[in-house]
């Protein structure tokens, strides 16, 4: 899996984003708008007491100088370049956590504990009566040029973030400044989801970008379409707009005129947040996919690495003195089935029998060892929290699908499959036979897809395993052009069980595909469960709306049960970090493995980000 984690650079890669899937899945939500997304914490928006990550007493060790590396995949101009708005493409780091070290967003958010970490922002605050949420700026926060900070840049940020058609604008109908430091939100569409949009943006100079900012904002004001062609012409020109010398308000910042195609370095900036409480002069990113930064590893020179990579490579780090770190990614490789070529998959019964067939416990050993684990609720979302979202009554309906072949051949023969000697036989007197199509850099869905065919071979199916680039997957899946793929389920940067079902249901179906002129694997998502009939998008969209939790645990019940029965994907095992820590040489330690923040996505709110802004990532 990319580095991101996700369908987002490689799943392998470092940022598990995702992987990127060629469409990561960060992409994924920019790719359409339909009502209800959002990235959410989990729990109401409240505003919490701002805690103070430049404090004396944060655990740290106090060193200052020194180097950090760590590796993500990234493009060199012109390809690669600094628009860094989310939503335009190809930004060098743009999806990487180590973004929060450059353009540091509002707050960070404790996946464990449910609380924010105040960032640039110093409160954040609901008013249901009025509809509006305000996000207080802290004073005295510095631009690398020496210009203030102020509340100008987060409306410029936002109105850029309507030109690119970014999903806080599904519940957002307004921006404003009210004074330097504090911005108004005014909610449209009231939802839970809206707080981490709104706190997890990263901020934009508007000296840098404040024109386009004002066009945006005019057009939006005038209730201009996007899809106009004067929308879609500020649109098109803003995504060519390449800035050249970044103006960032983090400690970090590029050192431009040094990349690599193997290398890029971020240089301290001392006018930046907490420039002050973090050690490191400078952070080494190396680029590439998983192949690409395995020998690095191996060599010592990174001292941490969010890719997926190989069981023997793991073997080899920790031999050589590197601890693996295993944070939940919340997200885990899927087998995904075409319903327009391959009706016989539409029957539920034969989805089951799929599932009963695979031992998905060594399925995630053989592709991730300790790090791939099966999946006990086979709900749609992390086992990690269904408990928050599932009383336990209800978790007791979801089904484990544990390895059971009599079973699996019930299912079979009750949806009128039949053997041919020791092959199946589709209703429709067919050979079982179908291609298994998979990413062949990724480390770890590479081994899950094959293990897949070998165990679906052996039970009758006739399975050909296809190989091909990870920029090719995404692009085919979308198009149909498939008969079984291996694609993410889960949502590795958002707590919310929402984004998971995003992922699910509608990232590789008809509803992102008709982005791109494809159904996907175009599986209804209206259907009938043993429960009557439901309206799986309507289900999905109304579990991220409205504030109320116990109506938004209703609706995540409704399409958890269903997802468990149905089972329009299956997923194999849920995916944790394998994540290289070297400790004592450049790095004196990482958090240990007791502690609540490694329950954090790592492609989503970054543990080791977190704790060198406390200084409990420090040099030796």
């Amino acid at each position: 899996m990319s580095p991101t984690g996700t369908n987002d650079p490689g799943t392998n890669g470092p940022s598990a984003s995702a992987r990127s899937n060629a469409v990561s899945r960060r992409h994924v939500l920019q790719l359409f708008g339909i009502a209800g997304v959002g990235v959410a914490g989990i729990g109401s928006l409240e505003a919490c007491a701002p805690s103070k990550p430049n404090s004396n007493d944060s655990g740290g060790n106090g060193k200052k100088g020194g180097e950090f590396h760590g590796a993500y995949p990234y493009q060199l101009p012109p390809k690669g370049h600094f628009n860094l708005v989310k939503g335009v493409t190809d930004g060098i780091q743009v999806d990487s956590p180590y973004l929060d070290l450059i353009y540091p967003t509002g707050a960070l958010y404790y996946w464990a504990d449910k609380k924010w970490e105040w960032m640039m922002a110093e409160s954040g605050t609901l008013d249901e009566a009025t509809k509006t949420y305000t996000m207080k700026l802290r004073s005295g926060l510095t631009w690398s040029d020496g210009k203030p900070v102020t509340a100008k840049d987060v409306v410029s940020t936002f109105n850029l973030h309507w030109l690119m058609r970014q999903q806080s604008w599904t519940f957002l109908s307004d921006v404003s400044a009210k004074d330097d430091t504090t911005v108004t939100f005014t909610i449209g569409t009231p939802s839970t989801v809206l707080e981490r949009y709104i706190l997890r943006a990263p901020i934009m100079p508007d000296s840098v970008y404040g024109e386009w900012a004002t066009k945006a904002e005019t057009m939006r004001k005038a209730k201009t379409s996007l899809d106009s062609a004067e929308g879609k012409q500020l649109n098109g020109d803003f995504q060519k707009f390449r800035p050249e010398n970044p103006v960032v308000s983090g400690p970090f910042n590029f050192d431009v005129k040094s990349m690599t195609n193997s290398q890029m370095s971020l240089v301290k900036n001392d006018k930046g947040l907490f420039a002050d409480k973090i050690g490191f002069t400078k952070v080494v990113l190396y680029n590439g996919e998983t192949s690409d930064i395995t020998p690095v590893v191996m060599n010592k020179d990174v001292d941490y690495a969010t890719h997926g990579f190989a069981v023997a490579s793991e073997k080899t780090f920790q031999s050589n003195g590197f601890r693996i770190l295993r944070p939940p990614v919340y997200s885990g490789p899927a087998l995904v089935f075409n319903y327009t070529t391959h009706p016989e998959f539409a029957d539920a019964r034969v989805r089951q029998a799929i599932a009963y067939v695979l031992d998905r416990n060594e399925n995630g050993t053989v592709a991730l060892g300790e790090s791939g684990k099966p999946c006990k609720f086979m709900a749609g979302f992390s086992d990690i929290t269904v408990p928050d979202w599932i009383s336990d009554a209800d978790q007791k309906k979801l089904q484990a699908y544990e390895k059971d072949l009599d079973k699996a051949t019930q299912l079979l023969q009750a949806a009128g499959w039949k053997k041919a000697g020791d092959k199946w036989q589709t209703p429709q007197g067919k050979p079982a036979a179908y291609d298994i199509k998979f990413p062949t850099e990724f480390a770890d869905w590479n081994p899950a897809a094959t293990n897949a065919a070998d165990q679906l071979n052996k039970f009758g199916f006739n399975i050909t395993k296809r190989g091909i680039t990870f920029t090719q997957l995404s692009p085919d899946v979308l198009a149909g052009k498939f008969d079984i793929s291996i694609q993410s389920w889960g949502a590795s940067s958002h707590p919310h069980p929402y984004f998971s079902f995003v992922q699910d249901l509608y990232t590789f179906n008809y509803v992102t595909a008709a982005n791109s002129g494809g159904k996907g694997m175009n599986f209804p998502l209206k259907q009938t469960t043993s429960a009557g009939p439901i309206d799986l998008q309507s289900v999905v969209d109304k579990s991220a709306q409205g504030l109320n939790l116990d109506e938004q645990k209703k609706n995540v019940t409704a399409a958890a049960l269903a997802f468990n029965e149905l089972l329009p994907i299956i997923p194999l095992w849920e995916r944790y970090g394998n994540n290289p820590a070297l400790e004592g040489t450049r790095v004196a330690k990482f958090p240990a493995d007791d502690d609540p923040i490694l329950k954090n996505a790592p492609y989503a709110d970054n543990f080791v980000i977190m704790y060198m802004y406390q200084g409990k990532v420090a040099p030796v």
